[in-house]
């Protein structure tokens, strides 16, 4: 058992911490999936979405940042979000469980549907204020989440890296991960300079994020 890092990786001040809690005590409900881009809902509300690897723990991270259980499917196989699946939080700001990356059981031609869905997404939502790109805290960036920062910069996506499971990981290897972490994100345009850390099992950082979250339920939505 490694020691879990519960450093937060940024400092939130109380009155963040308190919007955070106050936003994510209403409900979270599930209002649309989109199998395509020509199917999503009007842009109407700030958005914000998480996207990542298959299996690095996405469904569980939204569980655990809304408070629900069973909020986003949770598996033990990889790559069972199929669609773009948009959540309303207090009727003033969505969440958008994008389809996991890098790994499903599905064709190829299924996989390239969905890839496209998700670019043209990414491409023309307006209103999309943060994508959430989380990594797994245990192993850094691979290949397919370099991939996906790559598309994100050319779409003009603003992102953040969200470290996840680092309750498996001790501080000394969490802190070697950062800073190279650190190093890529020097090199993409479009990302957000602070890294997130965070733990659905532990609960570490989970706060923080939410406060990230309550900020940005309040950005006016872009041109």
């Amino acid at each position: 058992m490694t020691e879990p890092d519960d450093t937060p990786s940024v400092a939130i001040d109380a009155a963040a911490i308190e919007a955070g809690r106050r936003l994510f005590a209403h409900e979270c409900v599930f209002f649309f999936g989109a199998a395509s881009s020509d199917a999503l809902p009007p842009p109407e509300l700030p958005e914000i979405a998480f996207a990542g690897r298959s299996n690095v723990g996405k469904s569980s991270l939204l569980n655990a940042v809304t408070g629900r259980k069973s909020l986003a499917r949770t598996s033990h196989t990889p790559g069972r979000t199929r669609e773009l699946n948009f959540f309303s939080l207090a009727e003033r700001i969505v969440l958008v469980d994008l389809p996991g990356y890098g790994y499903a059981r599905a064709s190829k031609t299924d996989i390239a549907a969905w890839n496209k869905t998700m670019r043209e997404y990414l491409a023309g939502r307006t209103n999309l204020t943060r994508l959430f790109l989380l990594v797994d805290g245990r192993h850094g960036l691979k290949p397919p989440d370099l991939e996906m920062m790559t598309m994100l910069d050319k779409t003009a996506v603003t992102y953040q890296l969200v470290l996840t499971k680092t309750d498996k990981v001790g501080k000394a290897e969490l802190e070697e991960r950062r800073i190279k972490i650190n190093a890529e994100i020097a090199k993409h345009g479009a990302a957000f300079p602070i890294i997130a850390a965070t733990s659905s099992r532990a609960r570490s950082g989970i706060e923080e994020l939410r406060a990230e979250i309550a900020t940005l339920a309040e950005a006016e939505p872009k041109q």
